[in-house]
């Protein structure tokens, strides 16, 4: 028996060198300075009306797997606690031949959401297109997600999120920026 979990050990690492070895699909060229790891280099804000002002950290990971999509995580930490607060996962795809890009989110908070934009140059500007979430999701309601990720002059992604719920108009949420770790 402990051969066979050897060989099925040795077959998963195989199949997971051969993604991490795939090439980018030439499709996600204009997308590649998002590929990696990027890691909040100070605290990020957080605030609306409904909510204390907070700060916290976040990872993004993006990858590929060679196919003509980018796989996405975001974890979010309470700055000073520490203590996880949000995750999103996902996938980006790109409309061949044009700019229009689409993010299709999952959310721990039971959000489910397709946003969909424009890549000008290093510049992705993301609005909610569609929308779903669990049945017992808490109110107010989110109703509206507007994102913008920015890859700046300086090297540091900056992202900033807006959202508008059931009795708040669309207003800035989140802002932060993060640094390459890998």
């Amino acid at each position: 028996m402990r051969d066979e979990q050897l060989l099925s050990f040795s077959s998963l690492l195989q199949k997971q060198t051969f993604f991490l070895a795939a090439e980018l699909n030439p499709a996600l060229l204009p997308l590649d300075w998002l590929l990696g790891t990027w890691e909040s280099d100070e605290p990020g804000e957080g605030c609306f009306p409904s909510i204390n002002p907070f700060r916290y950290t976040e990872t993004l990971h993006f990858s590929h797997v060679g196919q003509p999509i980018i796989n996405f995580m975001f974890n979010a930490y309470h700055a000073e606690s520490k203590k996880p607060l949000h995750r999103e996962c996902g996938f980006i795809r790109l409309q061949p031949g044009t700019n229009r890009v689409a993010f299709i989110i999952a959310q721990n908070s039971g959000l489910v959401e397709v946003e969909e934009g424009e890549l000008t140059g290093q510049q992705l500007n993301l609005q909610t297109h569609a929308l779903a979430r669990i049945s017992f999701a808490k109110e107010p309601h989110v109703q509206q997600i507007s994102r913008v990720f920015q890859l700046r002059p300086d090297g540091r992604l900056e992202q900033t999120v807006s959202m508008a719920t059931d009795n708040q108009p669309l207003m800035q949420h989140l802002h932060i920026t993060y640094r390459r770790s890998s």
